[in-house]
């Protein structure tokens, strides 16, 4: 059976959890490929015997794991840290979860220690005005030390040499950054307890995940981050540090390219993007700050407000010719109910030339000049619509241009942050 997967199209925070939620009640495997603790998803989901609506922020849990037949794989493409693995595990479990048995972590998965966070910021103060804006969870050192094969994997947790390994990475980092506060002995001694509290979440996941596709599994991919923070195709340097695009979940899963079905792109209706980097379509004024209070942007995973602006289909035309998109998912719609215009941007300029795609150069892209299509707004509360067909005219054109511009259809439309308020066509 083809593997499912679900990809952000943007900056990340478009949304992705709610529809790997729904998905996720007909799967029998929702898997994490890339990334870490740095994603964030939150979903609003009934719980307990009265069904009340309870929030869950996932960060390095699949969320499928909310359907109680799902099992959840952190593929070997993930970094990890491990006493944040089992605080979510366990702050999920405190409202109701139930997990047991059905969550499992590749052995060939990537660990993040609280010596690379340390650095992280470290890094972070390095560049100074130029920094990044990272979430400082250690995420980017960690994939340096796995580029560098200076990484330590799951699977060395349960090997005796871990500690000779362990010592000699931390001098390293005393040797780069001058010495920190780090406490390299009791540390070794807490992975020691830590290690025999993972060794039953741990798997073969390359076998694993043959096994299950030769068993004709229903597999989803839950992407993390997004196309634009992508380490190859995203806002270099402005990115993450992991392949988020279509490529990372063949290689952060083991799964052939012939075996990816469906690939669903989730598109915010507007955009964000968290921490530096450039922003095209950015709205520093009165419609930058109603977006981000309207559509309650904040980070998930750093609390952070989220920069706000009007939809950019260049960005999305780009990001669509890389992941191939084959339908899509538009999330956050009524947070634009109470406008009464909305921009899309549709070229960018300079010196009144149109460029042909997404340039990779942020110098000449720091130089655009953003072109808008202005579409009316429809000033109708739609968190109650439940049909395409029922959605003011207006706001069925802005979805229909949208469609037009990228040649992809919407399969899902979001009104609302709940389960139950999303669109189906």
């Amino acid at each position: 059976m083809p593997v499912e997967v679900v990809l952000g199209t943007q900056w990340g925070d478009e949304g992705k959890g709610k529809l790997v939620d729904i998905i996720s009640q007909g799967i029998d495997i929702c898997a994490r490929c890339a990334g870490g603790n740095n994603a964030g998803h939150t979903i609003v989901v009934p719980m307990g015997p009265n069904g009340e609506k309870t929030m869950l922020d996932f960060h390095l849990l699949p969320c499928g794991l909310v359907n109680p037949t799902c099992v959840g794989l952190i593929g070997s493409g993930v970094v990890v840290h491990v006493p944040s693995f089992f605080a979510e595990l366990e702050k999920l479990e405190s409202k109701g979860l139930n997990c047991q048995g059905r969550l499992l972590l590749s052995d060939r998965a990537h660990l993040v220690f609280d010596f690379h966070q340390i650095v992280d910021g470290l890094k972070e103060v390095e560049l100074g005005g130029k920094s990044i804006g990272t979430t400082k969870k250690g995420i980017g050192p960690a994939y340096s030390s796995k580029a560098s094969r200076s990484g330590l994997r799951v699977h060395h947790l349960f090997d005796d040499t871990f500690a000779e390994k362990f010592r000699k990475i931390v001098e390293g980092r005393f040797k780069r950054y001058g010495y920190f506060e780090y406490d390299t002995e009791a540390e070794i001694e807490r992975y020691k307890g830590l290690a025999a509290r993972l060794k039953p979440y741990v798997v073969d996941a390359v076998s694993y995940m043959h096994a299950s596709l030769q068993a004709n599994k229903r597999i989803l991919v839950e992407g993390a981050n997004a196309l634009m923070l992508d380490i190859d195709y995203g806002t270099y340097p402005f990115v993450t540090s992991s392949n988020t695009a279509i490529g990372g979940v063949c290689t952060g899963l083991a799964i052939p390219p012939k075996q990816i079905g469906r690939i669903i792109g989730v598109i915010k209706a507007y955009t964000t993007r968290v921490g530096g980097g450039p922003f095209p379509s950015e709205q520093l004024n009165e419609i930058g700050t109603t977006l981000q209070e309207v559509g309650h942007e904040y980070g998930t995973t750093t609390g952070r407000k989220r920069r706000c602006g009007w939809l950019d289909l260049v960005v999305l035309k780009y990001s669509t010719m890389i992941n191939g998109y084959d339908v899509l998912n538009l999330t956050k719609l009524d947070v634009l109910d109470g406008l009464e215009e909305i921009k899309v941007a549709v070229k960018y300029k300079i010196d009144d030339k149109e460029l042909d795609g997404f340039p990779a150069d942020l110098d000449l892209l720091g130089r655009v000049t953003v072109e808008y299509v202005t579409l009316p707004g429809w000033k109708t509360d739609i968190s109650k619509i439940r049909t395409f067909e029922s959605l003011p005219e207006k706001c069925r054109e802005y979805v229909e241009f949208i469609e037009n511009f990228l040649g992809v259809k919407m399969g899902w439309i979001g009104v609302g942050p709940s389960r139950d308020a999303m669109i189906t066509r």
